[in-house]
């Protein structure tokens, strides 16, 4: 099967379960911004010289898939996806971002004020990922109107993903 499939090409895209959205729906935004966000970590892991930084990275982006697999199904097919063995995002997986958090915290890092993004390669790559870990916590705010089911686990996940980028990039300049 090729992945030209032309379907694409009237301008919408394919969700689980045979349905379509406009390529510009704030829920394709939201999963494709995590995308975003799975590949620029990916980056960071590919620079990471150290097994303290890159291996947690790699469980970080097998949690994205889980958060992009919920985004990208519609409220009315969410009972299906968990049936069929489908993971949510859980409080679980934030607790092991907090527990990173915790274990790079106690290594006493030094940083002062702003944070200049360069000071090494890998910690630029962890900054850009980050920054776009941010913005995916907003297209995910973006495009929870009240009528529709959101985790509200997945914004908690995503913001502190965010912190915990910020802090492996300060730890790989330390």
């Amino acid at each position: 099967m090729s992945i030209v499939t032309k379907t694409g090409d009237d301008g919408t895209t394919g969700l689980m379960y045979g349905r379509r959205l406009p390529k510009n729906h704030p829920r394709v935004e939201a999963y494709g911004t995590v995308d975003e966000l799975n590949a620029a970590i990916g980056l960071a892991r590919a620079l990471a010289a150290d097994p303290f930084i890159r291996d947690p990275l790699l469980a970080i982006q097998q949690d994205l898939i889980v958060v992009m697999g919920e985004l990208g199904i519609l409220p009315q097919d969410l009972a299906r996806y968990v049936q069929q063995g489908y993971s949510l995002v859980t409080p679980d997986m934030t607790a092991r971002l907090d527990a990173w958090v915790r274990e790079i915290e106690a290594q006493k890092i030094s940083f002062q004020g702003w944070a200049t993004p360069g000071a090494t390669v890998n910690a630029a790559a962890l900054d850009v990922a980050r920054t776009v870990c941010r913005r995916a916590e907003r297209r995910v705010l973006d495009f929870r109107p009240s009528d529709e089911r959101l985790n509200g686990e997945m914004v908690i996940y995503l913001n502190r993903l965010g912190d915990l980028l910020w802090l492996m990039a300060r730890w790989s300049e330390t």
